[in-house]
């Protein structure tokens, strides 16, 4: 007679949501009618009063910290089993996210209960502060503030807006895979020599000549930003939209080089590959509907409503016809159908000059803080459903840790940190950037390190400029 013996395995669980909500404190200030302060819940499936209790706790811990620093209030409060964030957009418009610790599950002998322990110290504030605030940036992008949907239809039509956008939103919400990339909100720029750059210089300039609609144009090649006409902030959380939801829906391969037979040749002025990612699918269908998603970016003295048309990058305000489409079809298409190309070609010589892809001894993170320039070579994918890092979390973590002790200084300084599974990590600030190294060299010591470092820095970054 045998026995197989089954080693009992710890369960891990990664951070999750808990709950989401907004509330205004100035909508129910009297007694029995702290239910007006509830603005959106998640999930909705909550008890009335267990609502009303946990936002006039979050409302008691809001006013309890001014009473330290009027002028600074709570942003985050830790518990043995989750994390809250606050975050006031807008004054008096509170957004509350309860996110649950991550935890291991043990278990015991003798068909007891498994032990479950939490790991307090593993979610960084200033990555979940951060995706909070996106939350707010998406929705503001999409409808506008909350003060304007309050001046078009009072509490009721903020409270639909509300429901509308982040019931969906949230679902695409993955906590897990939150990471550094989410405090910087970064943009990836894709490389380009002199010429090819000119040319699309000069495309844009045409196609915003040609057709008066068009207000602003942003230009984007593989997920990489070529060129925006846009404010900052605006193509930061544009940039997010188009690369984590709207380009993963419509995925295709791009363009082969142009000496590549998958190329047909353009003959005339109409053969081309292009197509719009927002408005109909097709627009030659007589029954198509010229709808394109309403988005709101920022002016001088406010903010502006224009139209989303995604042909690559393209934004109008007015109404928009069959008639537009087609001039911008016919326009845009055969020259984006040949630029595209150009800028592959260049990418295959940007490939050519890397060299052969080995494993490298070290990996990095850079982001520029004036341009929101961000280069990674950890992540393999970032999305908003994944996050493929070919590093350790242990190792992401000790990143953020760096980056939280950069955040509590203006001076440049560097940061060096042997892991305990033999790794060394840097951290470099300076002159508004941050560089973030992973090196996998178990015997060095500091001197060597800091040697291979600056051999990086040489390399990658040769008209960056960082401190010794």
């Amino acid at each position: 007679m045998s026995t197989l013996a089954f080693r009992m395995q710890d369960k891990q669980y990664t951070p999750s949501l808990l709950s989401f909500f907004i509330y205004n404190p100035t909508f129910g200030p009297r007694e029995g009618e702290e239910e007006k302060k509830i603005l959106f819940y998640h999930p909705i499936d909550v008890e009335k009063n267990e609502k009303i209790r946990n936002v006039g706790l979050c409302e008691a811990i809001v006013q309890f910290t001014r009473t330290f620093c009027p002028t600074k209030p709570a942003k985050s409060l830790h518990t043995q089993k989750n994390r809250q964030f606050f975050f006031e957009p807008e004054d008096n418009f509170w957004i509350v996210m309860v996110v649950r610790n991550p935890m291991i599950e043990k278990p015991n002998k003798d068909g007891k209960p498994p032990t479950t322990e939490y790991q307090e110290e593993e979610i960084l504030d200033t990555v979940y502060g951060a995706v909070v605030r996106q939350c707010y940036s998406m929705y503001k992008l999409f409808n506008g503030t909350f003060g304007r949907a309050m001046e078009a239809g009072g509490v009721e039509l903020l409270i639909q807006k509300l429901e509308k956008f982040f019931y969906r939103y949230l679902q695409t919400l993955h906590l897990q895979s939150c990471d550094l990339l989410d405090v910087f909100g970064g943009i990836s720029f894709f490389p380009l020599d002199k010429m090819t750059y000119l040319k699309i210089q000069s495309f844009v300039n045409r196609v915003e000549e040609s057709l008066s609609l068009i207000k602003y144009t942003a230009f984007l090649y593989n997920d990489q930003l070529i060129w925006s006409g846009l404010e900052q902030d605006d193509m930061r959380i544009l940039y997010k939209y188009l690369t984590t939801s709207l380009f993963p829906r419509h995925s295709e391969p791009e363009l082969a080089g142009r000496d590549s037979p998958l190329r047909p040749e353009v003959t005339g002025n109409l053969l081309h590959y292009g197509r719009f990612l927002t408005g109909p699918t097709n627009f030659k269908d007589p029954e198509a509907k010229f709808r394109f998603p309403k988005i709101f970016v920022s002016t001088e003295d406010g903010y502006e409503e224009l139209h989303l048309i995604v042909y690559k990058v393209r934004e109008t305000s007015v109404e928009l016809t069959r008639a537009f489409c087609e001039q911008l079809d016919s326009l845009v298409g055969p020259q984006l159908t040949l630029l595209a190309s150009d800028i592959c070609e260049q990418f295959t010589i940007n490939r050519r000059i890397a060299g052969p892809e080995k494993e490298p001894q070290f990996k990095f993170i850079y982001f520029n803080h004036m341009n929101l320039a961000e280069k990674s070579t950890i992540h393999m994918r970032k999305t908003a459903s994944v996050s493929l890092t070919s590093v350790h979390p242990d190792l992401m973590k000790i990143l953020g840790d760096i980056n939280c002790d950069f955040a509590r200084v203006d001076e440049d300084e560097e940061i060096i940190v042997k892991a305990m599974t033999d790794y060394w990590v840097v951290g470099k600030k300076s002159d508004q950037r941050e560089l973030y190294v992973i090196l996998n060299q178990k015997n060095a010591n500091l001197i060597e390190v800091n040697e291979e470092v600056k051999r990086l820095c040489a390399t990658q970054f040769n008209n960056i400029f960082f401190l010794d």
